[in-house]
């Protein structure tokens, strides 16, 4: 959605002015001439003529991951993603007059699962493969993160999940920098992302992983869509220190870390969710007894070849046959609500510990 309330916060990518107003279907900018349209459901404000040396994958590869990436339906927030959500609540507490960013959104589905809880939610992304739920709540704004289109000290807090470990230095760099700007001072910001660090655990977490190359070669399932999703992943903060120094060089305070040692999480998301996933996304057999009715000249598409029922196929299947059972709040919601949960205790046990992966709440000095 694109509401009223977005225009005030907006300023020109492509000159850095605020002297933009709006016509029938697009803002345009008084000083440089530059038009924004309008699309359904979100406000397109990339720069124009400007060249960036990376471009992320899922903004070049957009058209051939959009089926993939099965961005448009969103579930319930649980498991890993239940986890990063519960998690971000309780660092930013939010309140209802906050004006808040979810930069590198992606589906957006971090902000469409919080954005009654504020004033605005906004969402910024390159590309523009957003969840339906995301275009009904969010006010999603199509922009590069190197140059935000909003005005200095727009937002009271704001949140970056899943997004620094596909970046290079420079790149993480600019996007701190510009996260600085918009954040109103004192303004608070939660990431969430990892390092090339291993866990003090990562002995016992490795079992799980070892389970699950074992059914992986027994050719129960497979990690195919998993290794293409983080197949772009960089971690050019390779460590910790490497973390505390990007936030210095951008003038964001650390405030709270907690580190996500993932004992459970990996045996959850290794072997039980996989071996669930096995199951629900199996082809359901034609029965024997159909009767073909179409008639000769409307003729149904033949069927997918064989090699297309693969691993990645049966995973996008699985998700959206338990979004299916998940609508209903029955036994299926509440069991993954326990795992959840179960997950979180990485969280509660071993947050103190320093890993890899890391929530950190900084803010704007």
């Amino acid at each position: 959605m694109i509401p009223r309330a977005l225009f005030p916060l907006l300023q020109c990518p492509t000159c850095q002015a605020r002297d933009l107003y709006v016509i029938a279907g697009a803002v345009c900018c008084g000083a440089c001439g530059s038009t924004y349209p309008m699309h359904s459901g979100y406000l397109d404000m990339m720069p124009r003529g400007a060249e960036f040396g990376y471009v992320s994958k899922y903004v070049a590869e957009a058209a051939q991951l959009a089926d993939e990436l099965d961005y448009r339906e969103l579930a319930p927030p649980l498991l890993a993603a239940g986890v990063r959500n519960r998690e971000l609540l309780r660092l930013l507490q939010f309140t209802p007059n906050d004006v808040v960013l979810d930069s590198g959104c992606g589906s957006a589905k971090f902000a469409a699962w919080n954005a009654e809880q504020v004033g605005l939610m906004v969402g910024s992304d390159p590309a523009t493969l957003f969840a339906d739920a995301a275009i009904a709540q969010v006010a999603l704004v199509q922009s590069d993160a190197r140059v935000l289109p909003f005005a200095d000290h727009s937002f009271d807090k704001g949140f970056s999940i899943d997004v620094l470990e596909h970046f290079p230095r420079d790149v993480i760099d600019a996007y701190l920098r510009e996260t600085a700007r918009v954040l109103k001072p004192g303004g608070r910001f939660v990431i969430f992302s990892n390092t090339r660090e291993r866990s003090p655990l990562q002995p016992v977490i490795d079992l799980s992983r070892k389970l699950g190359q074992l059914f992986v070669r027994l050719g129960v399932y497979d990690f195919e869509r998993e290794a293409r999703r983080k197949s772009d992943h960089l971690k050019a903060l390779e460590t910790w220190e490497d973390v505390l120094e990007a936030m210095q060089q951008a003038g964001l305070k650390p405030v709270r870390a907690v580190f996500w040692n993932s004992l459970f999480t990996t045996f959850v998301e290794h072997v039980l969710m996989k071996l669930g996933e096995a199951v629900v996304g199996r082809t359901r057999p034609t029965p024997r007894t159909a009767v073909v009715t179409t008639p000769p000249s409307h003729a149904a598409p033949a069927a997918p070849a064989a090699d297309t029922d693969n691993g990645t196929q049966r995973e996008i299947r699985a998700r959206q046959r338990f979004r299916g059972y998940l609508q209903r709040r029955g036994v299926v919601y509440y069991s993954l609500h326990a795992v959840t949960l179960m997950m979180e205790l990485d969280l509660w046990l071993f947050g103190w510990m320093r890993s890899g992966s890391y929530f950190l709440l900084v803010e704007k000095e």
